[in-house]
């Protein structure tokens, strides 16, 4: 739950200061053994758990990770929950609150916004729903058992015996734990849906460039695919029989005609035929819009910063090129770091599988869900990476008196009010309003109340009023059976029974990688994807008109999906799934540019056709490299930039026969990428509305209001001071290879006008882009020589790519000592924003890391016991436990574990084993 407001300092700052009394710092000494290792969890001997039928073992390694054995698969999920619980629980208990909007039950009056944002999605409403309406019962007992396992564990422990953040909370409220209930858990997948829920990011910003920029100028930095470089996922035909019609054709912004937002024929312009849909007199919907932004900002992100860089990798190499004769796969989700990290690694085991425990799967999951998420069993092995699926529509709602309007008629919005409890404060009450089944997200926020004031509609839309509010169309907000589809995925056996269960995998869309022991590799697309009638989903669509609304779903058959590719390999990294021209039906527009894509798939070409096949070695190799693509493309453009100042032209000659990768020493790496930051803000970053750029970052610009004159008296332009509204890790931009394709379409175009930038105090103006690569150049030699001293031999990328892991709710805030106390780094890193070896940073906000590969895991489908991971923390979730990060320096320096598998690999690299013992046995 990564704070990022300051207004949420107050209650978090009087907790961390407590926890430096907890630890032992200062006069609080007295409580520091104690209390920090009350929590630890037992890891040997024996412990009797109510309602397990048998015993279970977990043994666990020197690292800590559980390896559970039971009869049933009731024992190994009860046991499952107790083991998560000893080691995560605190993480798990705010997970739940988030995902139920209850922070502020925790931490205070500062989470209040938050949670009445949350409750207005209402992810927990829909998991009660799925639990009440979707899951089989077989899942429902599954998480019964677990649900009974993390009580059991609540029932010895309270207090700073569950964790010592619990010590802390205890002496500023009296917080307590509340029992564990199976709908926490399924909660948790909405959690996941919103971190990876597509282009809803790019919906707005594009909406918010349009109050500056032309609508040819918005398409420049939103380029389509480049399919005839970046090969799509599925590229050898599409899906089982994918027929019928997406319902897009045609329109590519918020009207055609009489049903749009427009005064013309396309849709917000202001009739000047903007292709795109929005015109420059949208800047009052922009600039609320701008205010959702900010709302969104708000919202603790779990697994990742919005935007275009946050990605995966994953793949899988047929056993006809591989050394081991049998399939091997990789995976690497990319997601924000934290303490702990999103993962927890586990293997759960039936001692005889059998059709009544099918279970013989390991792999990593989340703390408070059962099963495994990614792992394989001992058939399959299967990996995810975002499929990025456009399943998020903003609309535009007129309402009043409480009613909606729809297709010329009103009907009633339904309204519920929701209590916000909070911790040493005054319950706060709110009203949600939903319009169709679409929650109103604009009452959440002052400036988004009156949205739409003085947008430009035609005369088929409604008066505006009062205004538009907006609301949210989102298919997480469809009761599903994504809960099913884990358990099935776990217990598959083939192709067959693996496709079975993707089909209940709804939200959030991934692709999904496979491989067996029978030597077959495949890809298969789920996911609710939804098919519209009007709009393309890019941006902002009339609710008043019905004809926007979804059809219905891409029917699962109709999905791509593949078995066994003549080329002998598949590669998902956030691409394209399949070339648009040879597919019916929309999934997005908005995918990552294929430029990780195609670097493993290049790298794989390489060894085949050179004869060679592929080993663990080579798959390690892949996951770790670090090449710059874009650098390849921009350095021989940046050495033939004359260069006449030698103290620049000294730093311009660290790109001489430099091989583009981004170790953690390279000078030339720390060089290139500061001259990358400093090109996107020339270029592109003093041209974005406020609401992109990084807050607190202030241009002197035009007045947005264009009514106003732009002169004074004398003839001068007025100039306004304006300040950015973006936070460090979602402004643009990012730097991610959107970037890469619109600086590389732009480098042919010499005099192109993205390349003029104005002069400042010390720098002439560049008027086209030799004078812009040298302007660069010099700002970067700079701001090097300020970070990292004068000579640049001691430069190093590393210095400037920076990872802290931050303790989730109290890392970000509190005195300094707290750092030390709860948080462990830095390190410093190699790679870099798309590389294969993604330690993502932010261009606009700095080249701290944003992002990182969360795990790694590469399975030798051959011999299971041959396979390799590694975690970006640890086992425990405890602060001053061995195994908090006692994964993270292997992890950094791009080293794995073994991952055990058969009985007698796990035995052998067992340390410690517990025994979970029925209550009738007295053990």
């Amino acid at each position: 739950m990564p704070a990022k407001k300051p207004r949420r300092r107050g209650r978090l700052i009087v907790i961390a200061l407590v926890m430096l009394l907890v630890a032992g710092v200062g006069y609080g000494a007295y409580w520091s053994i104690s209390t920090v290792r009350a929590s630890y969890p037992q890891v040997s001997g024996e412990l009797a758990i109510e309602g397990l039928t048998s015993a279970v073992a977990v043994q666990r390694d020197a690292n800590g990770i559980p390896q559970l054995y039971a009869d049933t698969p009731e024992d190994l999920f009860r046991a499952q929950g107790y083991v998560q619980a000893q080691d995560r629980f605190y993480e798990m208990d705010v997970r739940r609150h988030l995902t139920a909007g209850r922070l502020s039950e925790m931490f205070g009056e500062e989470q209040v916004e938050t949670d009445a944002f949350l409750r207005t999605l209402g992810w927990h409403d829909i998991a009660q729903r799925e639990w009440d309406e979707q899951l089989s019962d077989e899942t429902k007992g599954y998480l019964e058992a677990y649900t009974a396992g993390v009580n059991a564990y609540l029932a010895e422990r309270d207090g700073a015996e569950l964790s010592v953040e619990y010590a802390a909370l205890g002496l500023v409220n009296d917080y307590e734990p509340e029992p564990w209930e199976p709908v926490d858990s399924v909660a948790w997948l909405k959690a996941m849906a919103w971190d990876l829920r597509g282009n809803m990011q790019e919906e707005i910003d594009r909406a918010l460039l349009a109050q500056r920029l032309g609508p040819d100028e918005i398409e420049e930095l939103y380029p389509p695919y480049p399919y005839e470089r970046n090969a799509p996922i599925v590229a050898e035909g599409a899906s089982d029989g994918a027929t019928g019609q997406g319902g897009t054709e045609g329109s590519t912004g918020l009207g055609d005609g009489s049903t749009g937002l427009g005064d013309g024929s396309t849709g917000l312009g202001d009739g000047s035929g903007d292709a795109s849909g929005i015109g420059s007199a949208y800047e009052d919907v922009s600039t609320q819009l701008g205010a959702l932004t900010r709302t969104l900002d708000e919202i603790p992100s779990l697994l990742g910063p919005d935007g275009s860089g946050i990605g995966s990798n994953s793949w899988v190499v047929s056993g006809d090129y591989t050394t081991t004769g049998m399939p091997l796969l990789a995976n690497d989700p990319h997601l924000a770091p934290s303490l702990p990290g999103v993962w927890y690694q586990m293997g759960l085991h039936c001692n005889e599988v059998s059709a009544q425990c099918p279970f013989d799967v390991s792999g990593f999951t989340f703390s408070g869900m059962p099963g495994v998420v990614i792992g394989h069993n001992q058939n399959i092995a299967w990996g995810l990476t975002n499929l990025g699926a456009d399943v998020t529509d903003l609309r535009l709602e007129k309402l009043e008196d409480g009613n909606y309007v729809i297709d010329g008629r009103q009907e009633p919005y339904e309204t519920r009010t929701e209590e916000i409890r909070v911790a040493g404060g005054e319950t706060r009450e709110i009203t949600v309003r939903t319009v169709d089944g679409r929650p109103i997200i604009s009452d959440r926020d002052e400036q988004l109340a009156g949205v739409g004031d003085s947008a430009p509609v035609d005369t088929a839309a409604p008066d505006r009023g009062e205004g538009y509010a907006v609301s949210l169309s989102w298919t997480a907000l469809t009761p599903s059976r994504t809960m099913d589809a884990v358990f099935g995925l776990n217990a598959a056996t083939d192709w067959e029974e693996f496709r079975a269960a993707a089909a209940d995998f709804a939200v959030p869309s991934q692709n999904l990688i496979y491989a067996d022991t029978e030597g077959n590799i495949g890809y298969q697309a789920p996911g609710a994807i939804p098919i519209r009638g009007e709009g393309d989903g890019r941006y902002p669509a009339p609710g008043w008109d019905s004809s926007y609304d979804w059809t219905g779903f891409i029917p699962f058959e109709e999905l791509p999906s593949e078995l066994n590719p003549e080329r002998g390999y598949i590669v998902t990294a956030n691409q394209a799934v399949i070339d648009e021209d040879a597919y019916p039906y929309m999934l997005t527009d908005d995918w990552s540019y294929g430029t990780r894509s195609q670097r493993i798939a290049d790298l794989i070409e390489q060894t085949i056709s050179d004869g060679g096949m592929i080993s663990m070695t080579d798959m390690q190799s892949i996951q770790l490299d670090n090449s710059n693509e874009m650098a390849r493309n921009l350095v021989p453009y940046l050495l033939d930039v004359e260069i006449s100042d030698p103290y620049v032209r000294e730093a311009q000659e660290l790109l001489v026969g430099w091989d583009f990768t981004q170790d953690a020493d390279s000078p030339a790496a720390a060089y290139y990428n500061a001259v990358w930051s400093n090109l996107l803000q020339l270029a592109f970053g003093n041209k974005l509305p406020k609401e992109l750029r990084v807050e607190g970052q202030c241009l002197l610009v035009r007045p947005a209001d264009e009514s106003q004159p732009i002169e004074d008296l004398d003839g001068n332009t007025r100039l306004v001071n304006e300040c950015g509204e973006r936070s460090p890790e979602t402004a643009q931009p990012d730097g991610g290879d959107r970037w890469f394709e619109v600086v590389g379409n732009l480098l042919e175009d010499p005099e192109n006008a993205w390349w003029s930038t104005p002069a400042t105090r010390t720098q002439d103006a560049a008027e086209n882009r030799d004078q812009l690569l040298a302007r660069a150049m010099r700002d970067a030699r700079w701001e090097l020589t300020a970070e990292l001293g004068k000579d640049i031999d001691t430069w190093s990328w590393g210095r400037l790519h920076r990872l802290m892991l931050n303790n989730q709710t109290l890392g970000t805030e509190g005195p300094g000592p707290v750092q030390w106390l709860l948080n462990r780094g830095p390190w410093n890193l190699a790679g870099g924003s798309d590389a294969v070896d993604a330690s993502g940073w932010n261009a606009a906000g700095g080249y701290d890391i944003t992002w990182v590969p969360s795990m790694r895991m590469i399975v030798s489908l051959d011999d299971f016991d041959e396979s390799q991971w590694i975690n970006l923390s640890g086992a425990s979730g405890h602060a001053f436990h061995a195994n908090y990060t006692d994964q993270t320096e292997l992890w950094a320096d791009g080293e794995y574990l073994p991952w055990p598998h058969s009985a007698d690999a796990v035995a052998e690299r067992t340390r410690d084993t517990l025994t979970l013992t029925p209550t009738n046995t007295g053990g």
